[in-house]
């Protein structure tokens, strides 16, 4: 799994960081057999040229020239082989940035209803808009600072980011994208339920699951033990081989490949994990590796 902007190579892509900001110019082919990308930060990207689909849990989007697209943080599949012409502009926010922004224009939130349940996540974690003549003039307007050597670089790129969610605000006219942001700056928690099921199967280290969550390692590790009564550990190890052993019985998929699906690297260690689990081996169960 990419993990961006962390993975992000300079010498790969054109990219603007200032402090907790990080600006890309990405093109498809970089990384085309990756298809599954873990957000770490909120993120926007705006399609410069070409197409790709982006897939969320519950949202396909087929996106093309001069669409933008809201990510709030999380793991996304994409498909890099739609269009070799593909490129792009990300931008990644931190919640400290978005937090900041919202209490400084407390007047455009003043009448925005938040999500009705604090603790459950949007409906929507990918939001589509599409752009105005006014948003690609701006969009043109930062390409110049790409390669640019300023000193008040940092300076302009925080004027650059304001610019840009006032853009995406005027553009929003459903108010969807106001009430994502008023429920990021209230720091609402994550619903545990949601956020273990949805991301169960996916390479992620404890750290990023509370980063998800919306909490610390500690207090994440401290309500999911208040809530599951036990370990994130423990209840992640059980529940992949729950799964595994779902599939091993109603599947043609051999050993190696459930024991990769459920995030195993090595098929001898799932297999005595599987043991401790059930009293016996996945191949007992009429299955062959």
């Amino acid at each position: 799994m990419l993990r961006v902007p962390s993975s992000i190579n300079p010498a790969t892509f054109q990219s603007l960081q200032i402090q907790d900001m990080t600006f890309v110019a990405y093109r498809s082919d970089v990384y085309p057999e990756r298809n599954e990308v873990f957000f770490e930060e909120h993120a926007v990207i705006f399609v410069l040229e070409g197409q790709k689909k982006f897939a969320s849990p519950t949202q396909d989007l087929h996106v093309h020239k001069g669409q933008i697209l809201f990510f709030q943080r999380g793991c996304y599949s994409m498909n890099e082989s739609m269009d070799p012409n593909y490129r792009s502009l990300v931008f990644f926010f931190p919640e400290k940035l978005l937090k900041e922004f919202v209490s400084q224009h407390l007047g455009i939130f003043r009448n925005v209803r938040a999500i009705s349940d604090p603790s459950a996540p949007p409906a929507e974690p990918i939001l589509s808009l599409t752009a105005s003549p006014t948003f690609s003039t701006f969009i043109q307007s930062l390409l110049p600072y790409f390669g640019a050597k300023t000193p008040f670089l940092n300076e302009l790129l925080r004027l650059k980011f304001q610019e840009l969610l006032l853009h995406l605000l005027e553009l929003d006219t459903s108010g969807k994208l106001r009430s994502i942001l008023l429920h990021i700056s209230q720091g609402q928690k994550a619903d545990l339920d949601y956020l273990m099921n949805t991301y169960l199967l996916k390479p992620l280290s404890m750290a990023e699951l509370a980063r998800l969550s919306g909490r610390s390692l500690s207090a994440f590790k401290r309500d999911f033990e208040a809530h599951f009564r036990t370990s994130p550990g423990h209840w992640i190890r059980h529940k992949r081989l729950e799964h595994a052993h779902f599939l091993l019985r109603n599947t043609d998929k051999n050993v190696s490949e459930v024991s990769m699906e459920i995030g195993y690297e090595s098929v001898s260690h799932f297999i005595k994990a599987y043991k401790q689990q059930y009293g016996t081996t996945p191949k007992r169960n009429g299955v062959t590796a």
